[in-house]
């Protein structure tokens, strides 16, 4: 059951539909949920260890902010991994792969504009783990498996700033097309180049942004427990 709770709460965290500074009260949790109070304080705690919840004062709990300086930490470590995951595939995906790679990850614009932000995490998610198959280097997913959460928690920002989603999609078709060419170098240089992107764009819109630093806020949101355990 806490797994099931805590599943629920990180995918409402990484979806925006609890943002920054929310309060997150136990008791309020628990009976949206219809469950006792001890398995959403095991979740609540194990997602505090993780940085998605910090300390409200006297409130108990809330959202955690998305620092600056943790998200161009994590840009510059997914870069340099982004950047490696990128070249290797140039060098050693195999054609049948890559195109399905492309199939996977591939959304036009029209799709796009009318996906659910879930959907689009869902998809930029796909892209980058595709990468990391492709490579042929299963060090380098392991070693981003425990930040991925953070970055679809990221990315439910990145994707909601108004005219940067569309180059998102066009920028991971460029960097397809570069593998399925076997350009290492292009493919090395494009993936860097949208992870900068990406950090960039979501540094502006955090500055922009002042809830992250206001008062934790009270506000009811519809949490629906979901079956998680064996998926």
């Amino acid at each position: 059951m806490m797994e099931q709770v805590y599943n629920t709460i990180l995918d409402a965290i990484c979806d925006g539909q609890l943002a920054p500074g929310e309060r997150l009260a136990q008791e309020g949790i628990a009976e949206q949920l219809n469950v006792s109070r001890q398995p959403v304080g095991q979740a609540l705690m194990l997602l505090k260890s993780q940085g998605f919840v910090c300390k409200a004062g006297r409130r108990g709990l809330m959202v955690a902010p998305l620092e600056e300086g943790f998200v161009r930490s994590l840009y510059e470590f997914r870069g340099a991994l982004d950047r490696l995951a990128a070249r290797q595939a140039a060098t050693n995906a195999a054609s049948r792969d890559i195109a399905r790679a492309k199939r996977t990850a591939a959304l036009d614009q029209k799709t796009a504009a009318n996906a659910s932000i879930s959907k689009l995490i869902a998809t930029d998610m796909d892209f980058h783990r595709l990468i990391y198959e492709l490579s042929g280097n299963a060090i380098l997913a392991d070693t981003m498996q425990p930040y991925l959460n953070h970055f679809r928690r990221i990315m439910s920002v990145v994707l909601r700033i108004d005219g940067y989603s569309k180059n998102v999609w066009m920028e991971h078709d460029a960097i397809l097309d570069a593998i399925a060419e076997g350009d290492a170098e292009k493919a090395e240089t494009l993936a860097g180049e949208h992870a900068e992107a990406a950090s960039t764009s979501l540094q502006r819109e955090l500055n922009k942004q002042t809830h992250a630093k206001a008062a934790p806020i009270d506000k009811v949101v519809d949490l629906e427990i979901k079956n998680t355990l064996g998926n």
